[in-house]
């Protein structure tokens, strides 16, 4: 992982996540999941489910969301939030894919280790 001047972290190549797949970039107080889609968005959110924490990077990822393992519970990538009858909404980061690397705003990690209010 390397910051960049632009307030950007490096975090892997695109090809490092599966088409439909996720990793997890780890923090101090979490995991941020990072998901690709079929047709290659790249998405990053709190990797743990509003309902019961279950892990989202393990989910099944359809479209532009992706199923909690847990408790079958569906989350839009886009926004985060609980889709259906669901309730609730996960912290939604800042990513881009620039030359193949996928970039996860630096803002996102001093968010999840608390030193930032809002990404």
């Amino acid at each position: 992982m390397t910051i960049m001047d632009t307030g950007w972290i490096d975090i892997g190549a695109l090809d490092d996540v599966p088409r439909q797949g996720a990793r997890i970039v780890r923090t101090p107080s979490g995991c941020i999941a990072v998901f690709r889609t079929a047709d290659d968005r790249v998405f990053a959110i709190d990797d743990r489910c509003p309902h019961k924490g279950g892990p989202l990077s393990q989910g099944i990822v359809h479209g532009a969301s992706v199923t909690c393992p847990l408790h079958n519970w569906v989350i839009s990538l886009e926004s985060g939030v609980a889709e259906g009858a669901d309730e609730g909404s996960v912290a939604c980061f800042r990513v881009k894919v620039e030359d193949g690397r996928i970039h996860l705003a630096a803002s996102a990690i001093a968010f999840a280790i608390g030193d930032n209010p809002a990404p």
